[in-house]
């Protein structure tokens, strides 16, 4: 089954200014009775930035001019994120936070047989099946909150804590709050929201400098990049071709009702007796015949290879923001890296190419809300805007780095 990927980071609201200077993003964590609460962190979604609130509940982060989510967690109490700006000047944020009131019963994991099933489910699904995501651990799968739909075959998953998770690959301890998983069968589309936060693994300085490769191969290729050189305008340049894919109705198939009528009809003529349908002479063949008609794909994909120009494709919202719009889908190339064998083998995930193209990485956008926003770091203003198929539907948590990562870091 084809994976389509829609990624809701809320850590992907960012915007970046040129300006260095930081300001003091600064508070106080209190409960609802007024109460400091020394211990509480504070996290920077997406980011490698956070503090802890002091024997007060006094905090200071410093940041540079953008956009953040900000993330609260102090055990006991509901995690809350507040979303925050910084321009030209310090901000002051108190919170108070509401303690966690549940019941011993909804806490308790419930016996279920089929558990670690799909434990194992949401691991490929939200972790990945990439070699990267082989070497990650879920360190707390105790937290996981799953519920399965039987009817729908929709698999629902959620934490009231960090799930954490060990990437030895990148050297990177994940904590993430997920908010919302989602898997539907039917579908085959996987969407997730959440809060996730970045530390970097203790390792010796040649391992460090191994993570620093590996982060540098996940980092180029990958949504993020691919949107970070479109905001600079350097794509071409970066490695990426631009191509169209042309949706046309298949002529050779007609509507679902001619189908389905037809169907119908000639099911109730071989409808027998004891209500068994009977398959003989030449009207099974009609009936084979429509049945073979509603098996025919609706569209023909036609892959238009003359490249997409970013003058055309990338325009300003502002000076932090910009924006796509396009007709079809975007058929991404991306020429420095070839697709890993372990995706070439996994039936259905991989997209059609040319005979002549060699193997690269591709990736296909499918715009569902125009326009899209994004911002000079790649971080989406609105990912429910579009799905990925291809290489970014393969590539999940454990392929992604921190969004204020810099490739000076593998330097």
């Amino acid at each position: 089954m084809r994976s389509i990927v829609l990624f809701i980071f809320s850590n992907l609201i960012f915007l970046f200014s040129f300006a260095q200077q930081s300001f003091n993003l600064s508070g106080t964590i209190k409960d609802k009775r007024g109460e400091a609460l020394p211990g509480a962190g504070i996290y920077v979604s997406g980011y490698k930035i956070a503090t802890v609130a002091d024997n007060y509940g006094k905090y200071i982060l410093p940041l540079k001019p953008g956009n953040y989510d900000i993330l609260i967690q102090l055990i006991g109490y509901k995690a809350l994120n507040k979303n925050v700006i910084i321009s030209d000047k310090a901000i002051k944020l108190d919170i108070i936070l509401e303690e966690s009131i549940t019941q011993l019963a909804e806490v308790t994991i419930k016996p279920d047989p089929n558990r670690a099933h799909y434990i194992a489910m949401f691991r490929d699904f939200f972790i990945g099946t990439t070699p990267n995501a082989q070497t990650c651990k879920i360190v707390n799968p105790n937290v996981l909150l799953i519920d399965y739909d039987q009817e729908d075959r929709k698999l629902t998953v959620k934490t009231n804590e960090f799930l954490i998770i060990e990437n030895q690959a990148l050297g990177y301890r994940i904590k993430y709050l997920v908010k919302n998983f989602e898997w539907e069968s039917k579908t085959g589309i996987i969407y997730y929201e959440g809060f996730p936060y970045y530390e970097d693994l203790k390792g010796s300085e040649r391992k460090k400098r191994i993570w620093a490769k590996k982060r540098k191969e996940a980092y180029l290729g990958s949504p993020q990049h691919f949107f970070k050189s479109l905001f600079q305008n350097s794509a071409t340049k970066e490695g990426y071709i631009i191509n169209k894919l042309i949706t046309k109705p298949n002529p050779d198939r007609p509507s679902d009702s001619m189908i389905n009528a037809n169907m119908r009809r000639l099911a109730q003529k071989q409808i027998g007796s004891n209500g068994n349908i009977t398959i003989r002479n030449v009207q099974d063949d009609s009936l084979s015949f429509w049945a073979r008609k509603k098996n025919l794909n609706k569209g023909i994909s036609i892959l238009n290879r003359r490249d997409v120009l970013q003058d055309t494709l990338v325009k300003y919202f502002n000076p932090n923001i910009k924006a796509i719009n396009f007709t079809d889908k975007l058929y991404v190339i991306y020429k420095n890296e070839t697709e890993d064998p372990m995706f070439v083998n996994r039936l259905g995930q991989s997209i059609s190419r040319p005979l002549d193209m060699p193997n690269y990485q591709v990736s296909i956008i499918d715009l569902q809300v125009a326009p899209v926003y994004f911002y000079e770091n790649g971080g989406i203003y609105n990912p429910r805007s579009m799905l990925f198929s291809g290489y970014w539907a393969w590539e999940k948590i454990a392929d992604s780095v921190p969004m204020d990562f810099s490739l000076k870091e593998s330097l």
